[in-house]
């Protein structure tokens, strides 16, 4: 008996420019490579160049106190875009309809202000550590429960309980500033070791943390898979809706810890914390062009963020205005995203 041989069947936009199919296949992929490659490339150079034109005209910018001091500035923004990063990962890293979480830095407001609050209450380190964890991960089972149970698109639902967050801040502090004090505050602002200071160490030990659970685990293998192949991840069997909870969940502890982190460095909790929300985009956006896929690596994060740190420092350094680093920051993001989007058209043949 002979097998039937079934037709070959063809992507009509895999076709080439004469209509043949199939031939165009393979100089498409090589033309997105070698594009993919260009953006990366493009990415590297343009940071190296800001970074010695630091390093030329900016004084002091290369003494290893201030590129220490750079690290420490960089912890609290670290800890957030990791999780940001997260999210991207499980929802995809469609702006529009992926995973995105514009709650976080609003997140992060609440908790340092519970965290102060109870501080100045009189209550213990260890019982203010516990609610600041609490409300962060119930901020997260917010957006989760708003974007998985009741389907409302993450860019909606985030920002919603973003505004949500903000007036919770609002009421807590009162729109003023609280200063406290406490052992463990006392501890994190002035521990070091071998002159480093206890945020950076802590920004260190998060890296490696993240980078061992994305990267070298099956969970993280399966995350990437949830955010990039939703129905290929159901058919094989794993639980998409568990994954893009656990990463809103994982965004709402990730904005527990920043609170802590920028509590002790400030020994307060500061209204406005929301303002950092353009510096956590920008780090996870930015953190995708190292990526073949461009999706969010914890390494590409990282480089981000140590870049979004160096660009402040040395703005400061050279007296220019803060403003000046939010408006390189939106432009980044503008530029991180249309480029992104180009070079995932060929994709989809249009």
């Amino acid at each position: 008996m002979t097998a039937i041989q079934r037709p070959l069947v063809h992507d009509p936009a895999d076709a080439g420019a004469d209509g043949s199919a199939g031939v165009a296949t393979p100089r498409r992929a090589r033309r997105r490579s070698i594009g993919a490659f260009a953006i990366r490339i493009g990415a590297v150079a343009t940071f190296a160049l800001i970074l010695l034109y630091f390093a030329v005209l900016a004084p002091g910018f290369l003494m290893p106190g201030n590129l220490i001091n750079i690290v420490e500035q960089s912890a609290i923004l670290g800890v957030m875009a990791f999780g940001m990063s997260v999210v991207i990962i499980a929802g995809g890293s469609n702006v529009t309809e992926g995973g995105i979480d514009l709650s976080i830095a609003a997140n992060m407001g609440v908790c340092a202000a519970v965290f102060a609050k109870l501080l100045t209450l009189g209550y213990s380190d260890g019982t203010a550590l516990i609610a600041v964890a609490a409300v962060g991960l119930a901020i997260g089972a917010l957006n989760a429960v708003a974007v998985v149970w009741l389907g409302i698109l993450p860019l909606l639902a985030t920002l919603a309980v973003m505004n949500i967050a903000a007036g919770v801040e609002l009421t807590v502090t009162q729109n003023t500033v609280l200063s406290v004090t406490s052992p463990l505050i006392t501890v994190m602002s002035s521990w070091s070791l071998f002159g480093i200071s206890a945020l950076a160490w802590i920004l260190i030990a998060v890296s490696l943390f993240m980078i061992a659970l994305v990267h070298f685990t099956s969970f993280g293998l399966r995350l990437y898979a949830v955010g990039g192949h939703p129905e290929a991840a159901r058919a094989a069997g794993i639980g998409v809706s568990r994954y893009v909870m656990f990463s809103y969940l994982f965004s709402g502890l990730s904005a527990a810890i920043a609170s802590v982190l920028m509590v002790s460095r400030l020994s307060s909790s500061t209204p406005g914390s929301g303002d950092m929300l353009l510096s956590v985009l920008a780090a996870a956006l930015l953190g995708t062009v190292f990526s073949r896929r461009f999706v969010p690596t914890i390494g590409g994060t990282i480089l981000s963020v140590l870049f979004i740190g160096c660009l402040a420092n040395g703005f400061q350094l050279l007296n220019v205005s803060s403003y000046w680093v939010n408006g390189v920051q939106g432009a980044l993001i503008l530029l991180v995203v249309a480029t992104t989007s180009f070079a995932r058209k060929p994709e989809s043949g249009r």
